[in-house]
């Protein structure tokens, strides 16, 4: 006969979950919710690819429905919001899912302010979609915090910020729009996929939810599509749970256990992202080919010291990231650029450990009115960098051919 001991209880789990915020980020990585399984003691977890569950009795279950819950998808939000320092998460289908999500936590009539150079699909779906339901929207720039105070509304219920922005690399001073928004009662809101939690964790910095497309850089090798969002505040996890369970715009298990498994090599993968980064953007600036080199790394970027202030590895150290943007004349000189790289793939999203390469205006941020593109500096000859973890001498080696178009 063989017997599985299980060792449960609300003593014992307080205490692992208790010493495991003791540990480092990079050990939190490999084992918050990693632990091997009880009852094989497999080390790499089992995939549960289950729909239904069987129930003890009439209402008598852990799991009901894998749209409701599912051990492998939980064990992904625990892990992710252990990264962000959170007190729980909330995965979803995709970065999109994610955000959409927030926003129904809105009410007709409600208003909010959103970074005006935002990812394309965020755009697109609050101006295409959620204005049919009544949400107001001012797309102002996040980094004036005048422009903030003066935005505010009596209906203001959100500030929404991405920072770094897409794909101008314009940072927002999140503990200083942290002060406004718990001035005026508002929730602040912190696209994050660009740091990831290595570089950057807002809620340390008091905002209220962190959001990540896991398709990028936590996942990390361009073969998942998802989402999550992170918080501290208990009543808003409740509702975005309900809204997770309710709207059913979940993770497959199997895409949660690929970027479990992936977050394992996160803070290895994020150095090596911006070791690289720091190295090809000086030599495009030194290179005097482009009208302007985007990277909050450089010097000369407007808000280098908010970036060394606020993009803090977790041994203290500034960090910078993997995206990069450059400004070229115009369109047909952006694509001869593009067509002389040879490692750097012409493709959308970013954050993979190989390097992409992506013409915005035409590509990630298409669905933005030209006008409002143009008004932000998106011109038709930005090209925007995501730069991978291969050999920094190749990737130095093709930007060097590349620029000579």
């Amino acid at each position: 006969m063989i017997v599985h001991v299980v060792v449960v209880g609300n003593i014992k789990n307080a205490t692992v979950e208790d010493n495991m915020k003791k540990l480092n980020f990079n050990t939190r990585a490999i084992h918050v919710a990693q632990k091997p399984e009880p009852i094989y003691g497999a080390v790499s977890h089992p995939i549960y690819l289950t729909s239904t569950y069987e129930q003890k009795s009439f209402g008598e279950y852990q799991y009901d429905y894998s749209r409701a819950g599912n051990p492998t998808r939980n064990n992904l939000e625990k892990s992710i919001a252990s990264l962000e320092n959170g007190s729980g998460a909330v995965a979803f289908g995709s970065g999109m899912a994610a955000i959409s999500a927030i926003i129904t936590l809105l009410k007709s009539g409600d208003h909010i302010l959103v970074s005006h150079n935002v990812y394309g699909g965020t755009f697109r779906i609050i101006d295409k979609i959620y204005k049919n339901f009544n949400i107001e929207v001012d797309w102002v720039d996040t980094s004036d915090l005048k422009v903030i105070e003066n935005g505010i509304k009596q209906n203001t219920k959100f500030i929404f910020v991405e920072t770094p922005t897409n794909p101008m690399m314009q940072l927002s001073d999140i503990e200083s729009i942290v002060k406004i928004a718990q001035q005026n009662n508002l929730k602040l809101i912190i696209d994050n996929t660009f740091m990831s939690p290595y570089f950057q964790r807002p809620l340390e910095l008091g905002a209220d939810l962190v959001i990540h497309s896991t398709t990028k850089y936590l996942n990390g090798h361009s073969d998942v599509v998802g989402g999550i969002v992170i918080s501290n505040d208990a009543e808003i996890l409740e509702k975005l749970t309900f809204i997770q369970m309710s709207v059913g715009g979940v993770p497959s298990p199997f895409d949660c256990w690929l970027t479990q498994r992936s977050l394992k090599t996160l803070h290895i993968r994020m150095e090596r992202h911006n070791s690289n980064a720091i190295k090809i953007a000086k030599v495009l600036e030194d290179s005097n080919i482009f009208e302007n080199v985007f990277y909050p790394g450089l010097k000369s970027h407007p808000q280098y010291e908010l970036a060394c202030k606020q993009q803090i590895d977790p041994n203290g150290n500034p960090g910078f990231g993997g995206m990069i943007s450059v400004v070229l004349k115009d369109k047909s000189s952006a694509q001869k650029f593009v067509h002389k790289l040879d490692l750097f793939t012409l493709a959308e999203s970013l954050g993979g450990v190989e390097s992409l390469v992506c013409h915005p205006a035409s590509m990630t941020h298409a669905s933005i009115p030209p006008e409002k593109r143009k008004q932000i500096g998106l011109t038709d000859g930005l090209v925007r960098l995501s730069v991978g973890i291969e050999d920094p001498k190749d990737l130095l080696d093709d930007i060097t051919d590349a620029l000579n178009f």
